[in-house]
């Protein structure tokens, strides 16, 4: 082996002590230099955002004295411009004053709801007149309902101050007495219809069926005069109605009746709440939806009366009634075919309202059994164990909270109200003293209903969508039933009573940031919107409102986090008004001071009865 090779390179030089210490020191100074910048940039820091704070506030403070000099200005023009309301109730005054002065002149024999003593009359020579026709209740149940829904009018449009208690008490009773008497006037018709039961046999069976259509009411009435125990299954000619009886009854001596009607005197009257200084939403009535009652009596005479609420897009196409014999027991069963939405029908619960309960006045589920539905052929099923009315409820909050909403002008005095809820898309058309359902979606998909294309005043308006399915009206109890984005009422009256008046020039929406600012502030979109054209980008402006400043936000709907700062180069208002005027055209503005008072007292009431700002 040869000589082992040399290490190259040499031993690495020892750093002594002294040099140690000099490269400690250098090390404590720069350490030192460094904390001493960052202490020197720290106040620099701090007093420049110092500096821009102070600026900032004594900004916010001239901007908050140059609003409160010019407070009393701004709300006086507020207070000429809010003069339309009671123009607009003023109108509405004239008009049912005119109205009474028509129904006196046409002396057609229908009585003044609005006065007692015409009301005991027609219904005390109601009472006495006997032997009518069926067809003749009919044609007088058409009066009888018009009454009801022009006391129940009165009890909804008029000012809770100018009701008294007496009156209250007075119209509910009306109303009491003539569904009663309505009720009881064709059961007395039916027996009188039975009574002719020989003349109106089938040829084929030898059995008597009859039915009898109209607008509000549909009967259906078969006697077993053969007796035959082959003929159990009854299917009403023409029509989708039958039904299935044991053998025991086949060869009895029944009857049955089935009475569909479209209206509720069911349910309880809701109660009409004396004056209070809570805020409410301007329509209370509690409607029951899809409402279907049927009863059945086993002795001579077997009835069985279904009742159902009409509702506008939920036509009926199909209804069976089976009487199955199990283990002694007897059962109703009955399918119904609506075209309704698949969401909407599964939120539905069967009820049933046995004569047991019949005076406490609540719906009890107990009783119904084998329930089922079948959504491509939308077929409810269900099996009844007792004879009592039976209905189908929706829930009635099924469409809040909304998920947004949004108002625009079309042309003159006239607005697209759209309000998105989790199933349906509802567009409300609002022009002058009247309202339209313009169009519903339901899963994106266009849904039609009767009610589209129809103009009525706000609260028959409102009437009609709670009985269509189509409630995005709360009451002063939705709460409880309803997580909501609580705003004060002060402060929601005052935004939507000045969102109308500028309804005509400006388009509102829906804003992520109302939920984060806190319940003593509201914040919406806005823009000028001149014409019908929708723009694919929009530039919407965001506003906060108090109820007594109005300020727009600097931060946008897309921003990240939610901030109250100003926007550059805008001011403090005490309106709403005032605040969009800052940015608005001339234009617009002329087009918000010419506005008709009775299209903006409806557009404020649709606001005030949807309350879009706690229930979005």
């Amino acid at each position: 082996m040869g000589p082992k090779a040399k290490k190259s390179g040499s031993k690495k030089k020892k750093v002594t002590k002294a040099e140690r210490l000099k490269l400690l020191q250098e090390e404590e100074e720069r350490r030192l230099k460094e904390e001493e910048e960052a202490r020197l940039k720290y106040e620099k820091e701090e007093m420049e955002r110092l500096e821009i704070q102070r600026i900032e506030k004594e900004k916010w403070h001239r901007l908050e004295a140059k609003d409160l000099e010019r407070r009393n200005e701004e709300l006086e023009e507020l207070y000429l411009l809010e003069r339309c309301f009671p123009e607009a109730e003023k109108l509405k005054q004239e008009t049912k004053l005119l109205s009474q002065w028509k129904h006196y002149i046409q002396c057609d024999g229908s009585p003044d709801p609005s006065v007692a003593q015409e009301m005991n009359t027609f219904i005390s020579l109601w009472k006495e007149k006997t032997n009518e026709t069926f067809e003749e209740v009919i044609e007088k149940s058409k009066v009888v309902l018009n009454l009801i829904e022009k006391l129940k009018f009165i009890l909804l449009e008029t000012p809770p101050c100018d009701l008294q208690d007496k009156n209250i008490i007075q119209y509910q009773e009306s109303i009491l007495q003539l569904q009663e008497l309505l009720h009881l006037k064709f059961g007395v018709a039916t027996e009188i219809l039975l009574k002719q039961a020989s003349t109106l046999a089938d040829l084929d069976s030898g059995n008597m069926e009859k039915v009898i259509k109209d607008e509000n009411v549909t009967l259906y009435v078969w006697a077993n005069l053969k007796k035959n125990p082959r003929h159990r299954s009854v299917r009403f000619s023409e029509t989708q109605i039958g039904f299935e009886i044991p053998r025991i009854l086949a060869t009895s001596d029944i009857a049955v009746r089935l009475l569909h009607t479209h209206y509720d005197h069911v349910s309880a009257l809701h109660p009409v709440s004396t004056p209070s200084k809570e805020y409410t939403s301007a329509v209370t009535e509690l409607v029951k939806d899809d409402v279907k009652n049927v009863e059945k009596a086993i002795s001579k005479e077997v009835e069985e009366e279904s009742k159902q609420q009409e509702r506008g897009s939920h036509l009926i196409q199909e209804e069976e009634i089976k009487v199955e014999e199990e283990q002694g027991d007897i059962e109703v069963k009955m399918s119904s075919a609506e075209e309704e939405s698949e969401a909407i029908k599964c939120e539905r619960e069967m009820k049933v309202l046995s004569e047991t309960v019949s005076a406490g006045k609540h719906w009890r589920t107990d009783g119904i059994s084998n329930v089922s539905y079948k959504p491509k052929e939308r077929l409810v099923t269900f099996s009844l164990d007792t004879f009592g009315p039976v209905t189908l409820i929706q829930d009635a909050h099924i469409n809040m909270p909304y998920q947004s909403w949004e108002l625009r002008p079309l042309d003159v005095n006239k607005v697209l109200l759209t309000v998105t809820t989790v199933f349906t898309e509802i567009q409300i058309q609002i022009k002058e003293n009247l309202c339209m359902l313009s169009s519903i979606k339901l899963k994106d998909k266009k849904h039609i209903s009767i009610l589209e294309g129809t103009w009525m005043t706000p609260i028959p308006f409102i009437i009609a969508l709670k009985e269509a399915g189509l409630n995005i009206f709360p009451t002063r109890h939705s709460h409880f039933y309803v997580i909501i984005n609580n705003k004060v009422p002060l402060v929601e009256v005052k935004a939507y009573r000045q969102m109308a008046l500028l309804s005509s020039a400006f388009a509102f929406g829906w804003s992520k940031w109302n939920l984060l600012c806190n319940s003593t502030k509201v914040v919406f979109k806005v823009r000028e919107h001149l014409t019908e054209e929708c723009t694919e980008n929009p530039n919407w402006a965001l506003l906060m409102f108090s109820g007594d400043r109005a300020q727009r936000l600097k931060i946008k709907e897309e921003s990240e986090a939610f901030s109250e700062a100003l926007k550059e180069e805008t001011e403090f208002h005490s309106t709403l008004y005032h605040m969009v005027k800052d940015f608005a055209s001339e234009e617009a503005m002329e087009k918000v001071r010419s506005s008709n008072c009775q299209f903006v007292n409806s557009v404020c009431h649709m606001l005030l009865s949807t309350r879009l700002l706690s229930y979005s």
